[in-house]
């Protein structure tokens, strides 16, 4: 039905591989200390993302050898993806971006990948990255925080930067032969289907490589969550996030893989989150529903530049 992340990387390493997480106290982001905006993006909290993450005051070391450790014991894991994950990793001075990521070459890690946001993308770092890659043979990923194409809903939630950002970050990541993932939040309020199609469509030609999908959830004491005690928007039922999901996928190229069909936060942080359903529950909504309806990704990937020129063919 769709092309699973998991079963990517076992075909490309060979068998199961499992992110560590990581995170840096020196993170921050441009969008909430004033370089482009203050408080950050409407839905984003003090905690960033990563609630089960390790101390940020523990070195990147000892974060991925104690949750090496554990994953290890737990499931007999042999490769792993070092994950550099909460707030933008590339928004931090270059020489300590330079140590952290060369602190990430541990034993057994087959990719290093590093979350950040559109305009917090430079050939500096991905420089640092580049030498990484070719002197230890370590794939790099980079993430992109995108959330949709729509960028009147990208001013409404702050996000800091507009479609044009993302479009040149993957751009110039492209030029580089790295990964790019993009995160996409499909159950935004002032969305349509359309918006949906259109977010497909760019991140298939743009040649992204991954994609993670989120379902809008309301954290506590943000200014999205004030908004929602305000009755400023509505919240769409879960039927709606099934149906653009499968939307979704059916124009995005087959090629993508998906590294997240839905994701989750813990119950106490938030004041919505998944419909107060489990995730793999709507997960197994949506796989259901595109089972009985004949649907798969790529299914209306038929878009291209020469499209109305296929009569001369």
């Amino acid at each position: 039905m769709y092309k699973e992340y998991s079963k990517y990387l076992k075909e490309k390493y060979g068998e199961k591989v499992y992110k560590l997480p990581i995170s840096l106290k020196e993170t921050n982001c441009p969008n909430r200390d004033g370089n482009v905006g203050f408080g950050g993006c409407t839905y984003c909290g003090d905690e960033g993302v990563g609630f089960e993450n390790l101390s940020a005051n523990l070195s990147v070391k000892e974060q991925l050898l104690k949750n090496k450790e554990h994953i290890t014991k737990k499931y007999k894991a042999k490769k792993f993806i070092a994950y550099f994950q909460s707030y933008s990793n590339t928004y931090i001075p270059i020489d300590l971006f330079k140590k952290y990521v060369n602190d990430a070459v541990i034993d057994d890690i087959v990719d290093i990948s590093i979350s950040t946001r559109p305009d917090c993308i430079s050939k500096e770092y991905l420089d640092i990255l580049k030498d990484i890659k070719t002197k230890h043979n370590i794939d790099i990923t980079i993430e992109l925080g995108l959330q949709t194409a729509n960028y009147k809903t990208l001013n409404k939630i702050n996000r800091g930067h507009t479609l044009a950002e993302y479009i040149q970050a993957v751009n110039l990541i492209n030029s580089y032969n790295f990964n790019v993932c993009t995160h996409i939040i499909l159950n935004l309020p002032w969305d349509t289907i359309e918006d949906t199609i259109e977010t497909a469509k760019i991140i298939s030609v743009l040649n992204t490589d991954f994609v993670k999908l989120h379902a809008l959830y309301i954290e506590k004491n943000t200014i999205l969550a004030k908004q929602y005690l305000n009755n400023e928007f509505t919240m769409l039922p879960v039927e709606d996030y099934i149906e653009k999901s499968i939307t979704f996928l059916e124009y995005l190229s087959p090629n993508i893989a998906i590294q997240r069909i839905i994701g989750r936060a813990p119950e106490e942080y938030t004041l919505f989150s998944n419909w107060g359903m489990s995730w793999w529950k709507i997960k197994e909504m949506i796989e259901e529903k595109m089972h009985n309806e004949n649907r798969f990704q790529g299914r209306l990937f038929n878009y291209s530049s020469h499209k109305a020129l296929k009569k001369f063919d």
